[in-house]
């Protein structure tokens, strides 16, 4: 088994920079040119004990990796170690074998401010804060060393991972990243599980956990729901833009998916450039019944409900905010109650089961 390369040229310029569609590609590059510096070529080789180097190269030869292992160093993520491959981004490992990261790591071009390192739980896998967003003293901190990353901010949702001092973030716009909590190593890598000697894929608890806690930080009165007409069995929160043809077409299922026992909660999450202002003014209605019921117009008639003149407030915003935690990428994003996220066809009979519904 071959582990995806992933690109993380990029990553930095990315947090750096404004991330819009109409980003300049060559600004960019020139600009992560100047700022980052691969881990690699930098890291001083320290020594690891003969049995975990051992025990390490085991674990990944049988599961798959047939790469060449040509070091294994303690890694600048916390509680890892790094894998050395040939010709391949390195992997970040933990010493038990069970969660695994592959990519580059990035310095952080910003001042470190605070050194202090955040106290941190024993082993990995075991915390009870894994997908709880990071406490406020551990986000200021963070944040005071990262000064020169420009899309970061207090809005900026930082999550505790499986691995005791790497945390996962995300920046507004929704792209994902790991860092150590002190921030001074970025990747664009994700964390995989090894289980019975096998890759199984992404750390799906934590995914589950943080999604959940997304959830909790929304704003309910800023929601539109659609509950069941029958007795509930489902509940789903679904990302949606008024202006993307797939979510017109999972609206039209909105009826009969209330018929089978399915509570439908709408995120509004604007990706075209003429959605937020369109949505602000169906957030604007005065209640429910009248939000809802312009939502329908704009999602099954295309017509648009104008804000009033008298409604300064941006209701969509906040909760799109504290939704890039989901790092959607793409919409419709439909998830469960459960923070599980529906990765095939809304039309198809599988999204039915994967909703527990007949």
């Amino acid at each position: 088994m071959t582990l995806p390369v992933l690109k993380s040229a990029s990553l930095i310029s990315v947090i750096l920079l404004a991330t819009t569609a109409c980003a300049q590609p060559s600004s960019a590059d020139a600009n992560s040119n100047n700022v980052t510096q691969s881990t690699t070529n930098s890291q001083v080789a320290q020594a690891v004990s003969a049995a975990v180097d051992k025990r390490l190269r085991q674990i990944l030869t049988q599961a798959g990796i047939k790469t060449q292992i040509t070091s294994i160093v303690p890694s600048k993520l916390p509680n890892m170690y790094q894998v050395n491959l040939a010709s391949q981004l390195p992997l970040h490992i933990t010493e038990d074998g069970r969660y695994v990261i592959q990519g580059e790591l990035q310095k952080n071009p910003s001042k470190q401010v605070i050194t202090e390192t955040p106290t941190r739980s024993d082993s990995a896998g075991n915390s009870s804060k894994v997908g709880k967003p990071v406490s406020a003293s551990v986000k200021s901190s963070m944040l005071a060393n990262m000064a020169a990353l420009k899309n970061m901010s207090a809005k900026t949702p930082f999550f505790y991972t499986a691995v005791p001092g790497v945390i996962w973030g995300a920046t507004l716009e929704g792209v994902p990243f790991l860092l150590s909590d002190d921030a001074q190593y970025i990747t664009d890598g994700e964390i995989s599980v090894i289980e019975n000697g096998q890759f199984i894929g992404l750390d799906e608890n934590f995914e589950k956990r943080k999604n959940q806690s997304v959830f909790a930080s929304l704003d309910k009165s800023q929601l539109i729901t659609y509950p069941a007409t029958t007795t509930e069995r489902a509940v789903i929160y679904v990302a949606d833009d008024v202006n993307c043809p797939y979510c017109r077409r999972l609206h039209q299922q909105v009826p009969s998916l209330n018929a089978k026992g399915v509570t439908v909660n709408v995120i509004g999450y604007p990706i075209y450039e003429a959605s937020p202002k369109q949505m602000r003014g169906i957030w604007c209605q005065a209640d429910e019944d009248s939000r809802r019921q312009a939502f329908d117009k704009a999602m099954l008639q295309g017509e648009m409900t104008p804000a009033s003149a008298s409604c300064t407030v941006d209701h969509v915003t906040p909760n799109r905010e504290k939704a890039a935690g989901l790092a959607v990428m793409a919409t419709p994003a439909i998830y469960r109650e459960d923070g599980v996220l529906y990765q095939a066809s809304f039309e198809s009979p599988e999204f039915l089961e994967f909703l527990g519904v007949e």
